[in-house]
């Protein structure tokens, strides 16, 4: 209808945007009254954010939910060459982080990570190929988590690497301080043997007490050396009293020098440690094992799972006590209470607990005993100082690991030497690391959950705690093939386009266009039709749209 016709029925004209003749340049195209522009992000999902390793596991859930589980393995390895190993001791932050949680319980990410890195075991996925040589030679010292990490990293990038670790097999504390039924010794020995298969030299047996002429040989060298020493506290103890070590408890155990620790053992401390000393005392025939700690569960510094692990075996908790005596086949102990800040104040109250044995577990210290009289070298609460390069200061000596400021986790270590190894690759070539680029973190409240139906978690299976106490048995399973495709599928995608078309779908005006295959950087707006209404936004399920104000 004309708007000549319209004025003749006394009808007042259409506005002008609807009244365009729909053959002309100018049809169904967008006027001046836009204000907002819808934009694709990419933002940081809390996952990532939160990962020590820094891994993209965003990405690396999106290759696996669609069954490409090798090439979700390959973008593991580029941030951690151990995703068997890390799917079983990592203590997994990013699940704590991870968005899922608001709407029924996180991803389980850890679980996909170990299902992950056993399929690499068993297909026999090839190995990435490292770049070509650079001609420079470095050396790493220290072959645990830390050192490994970097040895992997520093070869992939063309440089030649040596490895020296005093024990006789490699590991560290992956191997020496974390008992087999929470980490069995065919995967350590499976995933380090790629390092060695990668090229680097390793030199086992060979303590490093001189770094003068090992920095004159080698063109840069990363320490990783782990914290193997316990901590000794004075307790009061009789001739005949039994005491021993966590740390060393643990390497003697994993060298088949097992000491005899008597049918009733006691623990005192309250970490992770303590409660693995605890475990493996039972596994060594011991028929009572209890851990004395001077605070409460909820002041406990270990992980509540390995909390409940050691409850379900049997293994005692004595809480608010603290040993003042040990003796022959008895420990004094007396009750503490906590003050109002949470600090425990002893009482006076004793009593005596039979314990044939005392383990201490009281923290652990690196040995830092092959920095002595090195120039430049500074240290702080018995740990080295490092600048954000990971580098000491001593020029072309790097450290990293439990030997520097950090929290002292498989995860933090591999994150070290991958950092490392890269920072020592970019001062080799005379150039820097470029910073990596900042992201706005994906936050709930963007998502638009209600196109997510509940899907809780799917547990791994575990070892009766009746049958594990007796066997070093690997106590946690790992899922199914079903069940690890069903998992990484619950993944939100916070952040970032998975394709899901909502978009494409629900644009009113068909300014959403295909530019590819469906997922990130698939689609595009055709801002000549764009009305700028956010319908696209408001019903983006990741919260991978956003709007901007017009230019």
């Amino acid at each position: 209808m004309t708007e000549q016709r319209l004025t003749d029925l006394g009808m007042p004209q259409r506005p002008f945007a609807i009244t365009l003749d729909v053959g002309s340049s100018l049809a169904n195209h967008t006027g001046t009254w836009r204000t907002e522009r819808p934009v694709y992000v990419s933002n940081l999902p809390p996952c990532n954010h939160a990962c020590p390793a820094g891994e993209d596991i965003q990405q690396w859930l999106y290759l696996a939910e669609e069954g490409g589980y090798e090439a979700a393995w390959r973008r593991i390895l580029a941030d951690n060459p151990f995703p068997a190993i890390m799917g079983r001791v990592c203590y997994h932050p990013c699940e704590t982080a991870c968005n899922r949680a608001e709407i029924d319980e996180a991803v389980g990410i850890n679980a996909v990570e170990r299902f992950l890195g056993d399929q690499a075991r068993v297909e026999g996925w090839a190995l990435p190929t490292p770049a070509p040589g650079s001609g420079k030679r470095v050396l790493v010292v220290g072959a645990g988590p830390s050192g490994l990490s970097a040895a992997w990293f520093l070869r992939l990038l063309g440089h030649d690497v040596t490895l020296r670790d005093a024990e006789d097999r490699p590991g560290g504390m992956m191997r020496y301080g974390i008992p087999a039924y929470r980490l069995p010794r065919d995967v350590v020995d499976e995933e380090i043997a790629r390092i060695e298969t990668l090229g680097v030299h390793f030199e086992l047996g060979s303590r490093v007490d001189d770094l003068e002429p090992l920095l004159a040989t080698y063109d840069a060298v990363f320490l990783a050396v782990g914290a193997h020493v316990g901590r000794r506290a004075y307790v009061p103890a009789g001739e005949a009293a039994r005491i021993v070590d966590a740390v060393s408890l643990l390497h003697d155990v994993e060298g088949g020098t097992a000491p005899l620790l008597g049918r009733t053992v006691a623990v005192y401390g309250g970490g992770n440690t303590a409660l693995d000393a605890a475990r493996t005392a039972r596994r060594l025939g011991a028929t009572d094992a209890v851990v004395v700690y001077r605070r409460t569960r909820d002041r406990m510094p270990a992980h509540d799972s390995e909390v409940q692990e050691a409850l379900d075996e049997g293994i005692r908790m004595k809480w608010l006590s603290t040993v003042k005596h040990a003796d022959e086949g008895v420990l004094l102990i007396e009750k503490m209470e906590l003050d109002e800040t949470g600090f425990p104040q002893p009482t006076g109250e004793m009593e005596e607990l039979a314990a044939d044995s005392l383990v201490l577990a009281l923290g652990q210290d690196a040995d830092l005993a092959l920095l002595d009289g090195l120039d430049g070298i500074t240290t702080t609460g018995g740990v080295v100082d490092v600048d954000p390069s990971m580098m000491t200061g001593r020029i072309g000596l790097f450290a990293g690991g439990d030997m520097v400021p950090s929290d002292r986790t498989v995860t933090v270590a591999v994150g070290h030497g991958k950092t490392a190894a890269r920072h020592i690759d970019a001062w080799l070539r005379g150039t820097t690391c470029p910073p990596v680029p900042q992201r706005s973190l994906a936050a709930f409240d963007d998502l638009t959950t209600w196109y997510y139906s509940d899907a809780p978690h799917r547990v791994r299976p575990r070892l009766e705690g009746a049958r594990r106490a007796g066997t070093f048995d690997e106590v946690v399973q790992g899922l199914d093939p079903e069940s690890a495709l069903f998992e990484a599928r619950r993944c939100l995608s916070c952040g970032n386009c998975f394709g899901c078309d909502n978009c494409f779908g629900v644009c009113p005006d068909n300014a959403v266009k295909k530019i590819g295959a469906p997922g990130p950087g698939g689609y595009e707006f055709d801002f000549d039709f764009c009305k700028g209404c956010g319908l696209c936004v408001a019903e983006c399920p990741c919260g991978a749209i956003t709007m901007v104000p017009e230019e």
